[in-house]
């Protein structure tokens, strides 16, 4: 069986300061949207930190249901001590011969935590089950000294993104089902079943309140930061070397939960990764492109929150299917996923699942818009978005150059004719082509539709209504791509129409968009104040890396220096030039903080793949050369979550990660760009 293996181990200098074991994550999801998630050490620092998080249908959306579980070892001679948590990382400070981690590691994606003490080691896993909300929390002893164990599980049940002082109960009953700790919170909510199995686990009735636990991520980020939990009791195990004992945590019924045992789900599990490495392509079965093919499974899910929309679409012998853009917080986006396709769905062999994706999104074109989003524990969508609908187009052009499904461009080429004949007219939010130049404009006052979507209040951060230069360049490529699909299927007029349109938007573009002062395109022309905005942004590199450049040849070679020069770090794209006298050099304090440096100078990493596109276009040969750009990434995958790739990066050194911990489109793109430059 492949072994993907990534290890982070800790000598006894670096636990005395306990900051790393702080500021390095770990996540496990269930395919449903749902997750486990937390720091290595077992500090909750987020709200989003729990043991599981449950996906549930709507109103409700992703709930936290179990949020941590006090573990404490007591050892013959009566020393206890915790395993993990605020009380183990003070213990393991003071006392001799307190339990300390001494080894975290991922075995094929999963967490694995090793704890020694005396003359025993305790190792403990975290899984979720495959589309169920699920969790089950091994412990095994190794060593030559029996101990006690106790697991105490700790909850409040709350929907994830909102306030932690929220709860969507007011108490919490507790009865047992044999060995099954049954807690509910209220009519309306899903009840959560502990039991422990492998061990005879006697369960204490002995309900306590945790008051003001503090999540100091919370607190440095300007929200509310104090939580109350409640314990209904513990599971007492008295637990021999070698022996193991599963902790097993669900919202789904007992006779789901008992259909297989923890060893067979483990078991399960294990082969249904294995089959997934099997069908990636073969440039990505090993090492670092293994770890994100595995980390790329995180985003792909089903959508249980919008069981009308699953009907619907299963109706017609299709599956739902969507793409959760990052972890912890965000929920499916239009535009992350078709960006994402090509490397979470397409290089790792999904290719129904792919198909799934775009026929879904297709299915909810609405005025010549693909959903720009879908809130948490809503059925209805967002169409606030001006760019998603055309990297639509993309995606689906890289499904057919790997798929070749006619029957797919079939079902949806009306749709995309559409789509063509809305922006040429009009549509919602002022998206139109301007009859002028043939080039596409946008823009609506106080929304953003273009992926720098940053908002403070009525303040948005970079304005960029106008003709924004990324938007031209998808305009472009999508007209093209159009008018090769309707000569393929016979519609030679239309073909035509699409060949004078994009005919017409390069020329203008190439008119429109340099900037010699600079030797860099405009970022956006004719905007919200009638100028032209000369800053030096990544979104620029799209006019040459789509398989369509809109961008003249002879220009390529002066962006991509000036883009290497300004813009590009060991870890993504700059989003604005340093030499810009609104860039900010960090992502950090409070939500208005964070938002004004959101897209004025902050790393996002998924620009990479676009900048390798462009960059081997001008150099062909060099494929070495862009492997080393992509190179220093590889230590970011221990540290922010460890095994996948965050949101986004301080813009200075040392390159913070900051944002999501785990995001699509970064680990997407890296995959695709990392397997593109394999020599």
């Amino acid at each position: 069986m492949t072994s993907i293996r990534r290890e982070i181990p800790w000598s006894d200098r670096e636990l005395l300061n306990p900051e790393p074991l702080l500021d390095r994550e770990w996540i496990v999801t269930n395919g449903l949207g749902g997750y486990a998630s937390g720091t290595i050490s077992g500090v909750t620092t987020r709200r989003y930190h729990g043991f599981l998080i449950a996906a549930l249908p709507a109103p409700l959306g992703r709930t936290v249901v179990l949020n941590s579980i006090l573990e404490s070892v007591t050892f013959p001679d009566g020393t206890k001590t915790q395993l993990s948590g605020e009380e183990r990382l003070s213990c393991s400070l003071q006392m001799h011969g307190a339990c300390f981690l001494t080894n975290f590691r991922l075995e094929m994606g999963l967490p694995v935590w090793r704890y020694e003490a005396k003359d025993v080691a305790i190792e403990r896993r975290v899984l979720l089950r495959y589309r169920q909300n699920t969790v089950q929390v091994s412990y095994t002893l190794s060593g030559n000294t029996p101990v006690k164990l106790d697991l105490r599980p700790c909850l409040r049940f709350r929907p994830q993104n909102q306030p932690v002082t929220t709860s969507l109960g007011t108490s919490y009953a507790v009865r047992f089902i044999d060995d099954i700790c049954e807690i509910s919170a209220g009519p309306g909510l899903p009840a959560l079943r502990v039991l422990v199995e492998g061990h005879d686990a006697p369960f204490t009735l002995d309900r306590i309140r945790l008051e003001e636990l503090i999540y100091r991520l919370e607190a440095n980020l300007g929200y509310e930061s104090r939580e109350d939990l409640w314990s209904p009791g513990y599971f007492n195990v008295n637990l021999a070397p070698g022996e193991k004992v599963v902790l097993t945590a669900s919202t789904e019924s007992p006779d789901i939960v008992r259909a297989l045992t923890p060893d067979e789900a483990f078991a399960a599990e294990l082969i249904r990764r294995e089959f997934m490495l099997n069908a990636v392509s073969p440039k990505a079965r090993d090492g670092l492109a293994a770890e994100l093919a595995l980390a790329a499974d995180q985003f792909i899910v089903i959508p249980v929150t919008r069981q009308h929309d699953a009907a619907r679409i299963n109706a017609r012998g299709d599956e739902i299917r969507t793409v959760i853009a990052g972890y912890h917080w965000f929920a499916d986006w239009g535009r992350d996923t078709m960006i994402s396709l090509e490397g979470l769905t397409l290089l790792t062999g999904r290719y129904a699942e792919a198909g799934w994706i775009l026929r879904t999104f297709g299915s909810y074109i609405r005025d010549g818009l693909i959903p720009n989003m879908f809130p948490e524990g809503q059925e209805e969508a967002r169409y606030n978005t001006a760019d998603a609908t055309l990297w639509f187009f993309h995606a689906l052009g890289r499904y057919l150059e790997y798929t070749k499904d006619q029957s797919t461009l079939t079902h949806l080429l009306p749709k995309l004719l559409e789509i063509v004949e809305y922006h040429l007219r009009g549509t919602h939010f002022n998206i139109r082509v301007d009859p002028a130049d043939g080039l596409l404009t946008q823009g609506e006052q106080d929304l953003p539709l273009t992926w720098m979507d940053a908002k403070v209040g009525d303040w948005v951060v970079t304005p960029r209504r106008g003709k924004a230069v990324e938007i031209n360049a998808l305009w472009y490529n999508a007209l093209r791509l159009l008018e090769q699909w309707c000569r393929k299927a016979g519609r030679d007029k239309d073909a035509e129409a699409m060949a004078i349109h994009a005919g017409r938007a390069k020329e203008s573009f190439n008119q429109r968009f340099w900037y010699e002062v600079g030797g860099h395109l405009y970022d956006v022309v004719d905007g919200e104040r009638g100028g032209n905005d000369a800053s030096c942004r990544p979104n620029q590199i799209l006019a040459i890396s789509l398989p369509y450049p809109v961008l003249d040849e002879n220009r390529w070679l002066p962006v991509i220096k000036a883009v290497t020069e300004k813009l590009l770090t060991p870890v993504g794209l700059r989003t604005l030039s340093p030499d810009n006298p609104d860039y900010k050099p960090r992502y950090y304090g409070d939500i208005k903080a964070r938002d004004t440096a959101y897209h004025q100078g902050t790393v996002w990493p998924w620009l990479l793949g676009p900048f390798i596109d462009a960059y081997l276009k001008v150099y062909p040969e060099d494929k070495v050369g862009a492997r080393k750009i992509l190179g220093e990434i590889e230590a970011h995958l221990s540290q922010a979550c460890i095994g996948s790739i965050s949101e986004i990066c301080d813009a200075d050194a040392p390159f913070t990660p900051r944002g999501c911990i785990s995001q699509a489109w970064s680990v997407a793109e890296f995959l695709r760009a990392w397997v593109k430059t394999s020599t």
